[in-house]
C-alpha cells in the first residue's frame, strides 16, 4: 500500500462501488498483496481461510491470536466478528485458466470457522469445488472466511493476481487498529 499506484487503485472508485455493493457501506483498504504464479514459480496452497490480519499493535485479548511479525508488521489471528466485515478484492492481472493454477473455492464456506487441519480436509473431500477461472481485468470478491486454494499450474501462463483487503473502519475495537500493509 506504500506504492502510489497501489494505494491509488485500491481506491478507485469501481472497486470501492463493489465494496459497498456487497458489504452495503464505504471500505478501506488496508493491504495489498501481489501473488504471482508461473512455471518457475509454482506453488499449491491447500484449502484453508485467511485468518490473520495486520494489527499496528500485538493484541492479547479473547479470541485474537496466536501472532507473528512479517516484515516489521503484526499479524495476528482474528475472531470471527472481525473476519466477518472483512472483503478481498481479487483483480486478475492475467486470465486465469484452468492451466496456470487458478483460485478453487467451496461456495458458501464462509459462514463457518474451521480449526482443525482434519475440517479443511473434510470440506474439501466432501463439498463441491468450484474453480475460479476469470479473464485479465476481471476481479474476483470474496470473504477471507471462504474455503479457498489453488493448484500448481500446469502450463507456463503467468497467473498474476492484486489481492487487496477492505475493512469497514481501521478500527476493529478499543486498542485494536488494522495496519496499512
Amino acid at each position: 500500500m506504500a506504492i502510489p499506484e497501489i494505494w491509488n487503485l485500491s481506491h478507485d472508485a469501481r472497486l470501492l462501488s463493489i465494496c459497498e455493493k456487497i458489504i452495503g457501506r464505504t471500505m478501506i483498504a488496508y493491504k495489498a498483496t501481489l501473488f504471482e504464479k508461473t512455471g518457475k514459480a509454482n506453488w499449491l496452497v491447500a484449502f484453508h481461510q485467511d485468518t490473520a490480519v495486520p494489527l499496528e499493535e500485538n493484541v492479547r485479548r479473547d479470541g485474537w491470536g496466536p501472532s507473528s511479525t512479517k516484515q516489521g508488521v503484526n499479524f495476528v489471528h482474528a475472531p470471527t466478528w472481525a473476519l466477518s466485515q472483512i472483503l478481498a478484492l481479487r483483480i486478475q492481472l492475467d486470465d486465469s485458466t484452468s492451466g496456470n493454477g487458478p483460485l478453487r473455492v467451496i461456495p458458501g464456506s464462509h459462514h463457518r470457522r474451521l480449526k482443525a487441519d482434519d475440517e479443511f480436509e473434510v470440506a474439501a473431500m466432501s463439498e463441491k469445488i468450484v474453480e475460479c477461472t476469470a479473464g485479465k481485468g476481471s476481479v474476483i470478491a470474496m470473504s477471507p472466511l471462504l474455503l479457498h486454494a489453488s493448484s500448481k499450474a500446469l502450463n507456463d501462463n503467468p497467473r498474476r493476481v492484486l489481492h487487496f483487503e477492505y475493512a469497514p473502519d481501521l478500527q476493529l475495537g478499543v486498542g485494536i487498529r488494522l495496519a496499512i500493509s
